[in-house]
């Protein structure tokens, strides 16, 4: 059994932050990273750099200026999977499975527009769709060993955003999103590694608008991004952290970085 490193991170715009991802791997030199919100063309991932520094396993499911997924690995990745789980041709997924035989889903789940309701707001229908089936998914994975992680655009805790009441109403922790969540999360019995090693009521962010003029000192951040696993794997997670800094680097994005360390 060997140590293996996972990182997750919504990039909004791998190119355009190709700097920050670069100090990112020669810090923290994890051996697989998910990149969400990479907003270009599989043909224009920047390979490069990547393969510089030993990621020389590298997946993406990307299209022109929106959205777009991709793993880079140090490991070999077998049994590529692109899943439309919006069911629009939208780059929201990829999946592989690592040399353990642990599979790796990586994803950015719609954010959903800016109205709760998707009578008025087809994004919000969509975003529910999408969990929707998400959770069919989960619920047929037959005890595979699984690490699912990404950009999911819900907050689930009270503690997982800076003002509970203030933002029932608002996209991202409303009791209809949450409870969505909570359907895939019971589908699969996904532990979520956030929770497991920062049990709440401690807060715990991963995003911070670019409005806030001082995104640390107002600190009205929300836990957008996530690292679940079947409980099959949930004794091989080690250690699981963010990495705040990162919301201070050069241009940076508006959400940082998670780490887990396995064993397997």
């Amino acid at each position: 059994m060997t140590q293996t490193s996972i990182a997750s991170w919504n990039i909004n715009s791998v190119r355009a932050r190709i700097g920050i991802v670069e100090k990112f791997l020669r810090e923290e030199a994890p051996d697989v990273l998910c990149l969400q919100e990479t907003k270009v063309e599989c043909g224009l991932f920047p390979k490069q750099m990547f393969e510089d520094l030993g990621y020389r396993h590298i997946v993406t499911n990307g299209q022109r200026m929106h959205h777009g997924v991709a793993i880079v690995s140090k490991l070999p990745l077998t049994d590529v999977r692109k899943y439309d789980w919006q069911a629009n041709g939208e780059a929201r997924h990829v999946g592989v499975t690592l040399p353990s035989g642990v599979r790796l889903d990586n994803v950015y789940i719609p954010a959903g527009g800016d109205i709760p309701d998707r009578a008025l707001n087809p994004k919000f229908g969509q975003k529910l769709d999408f969990l929707g089936r998400m959770t069919e998914w989960a619920g047929a994975l037959a005890d595979t060993p699984t690490v699912l992680t990404g950009d999911f655009n819900v907050a689930p805790l009270e503690s997982d955003v800076w003002n509970h009441k203030a933002l029932l109403d608002v996209v991202s922790h409303t009791p209809v999103e949450v409870d969505t969540l909570a359907r895939l999360q019971a589908a699969a019995g996904w532990i979520d590694l956030g929770r497991q090693f920062v049990a709440p009521p401690t807060p715990l962010y991963t995003w911070w608008s670019y409005r806030a003029k001082d995104w640390e000192a107002s600190n009205r951040g929300r836990r957008l991004d996530h690292m679940w696993v079947t409980p099959e794997i949930r004794d091989a997670a080690q250690s699981h952290r963010v990495v705040q800094p990162a919301r201070s680097w050069e241009r940076p994005s508006d959400h940082i970085p998670l780490v887990t360390e396995f064993a397997f």
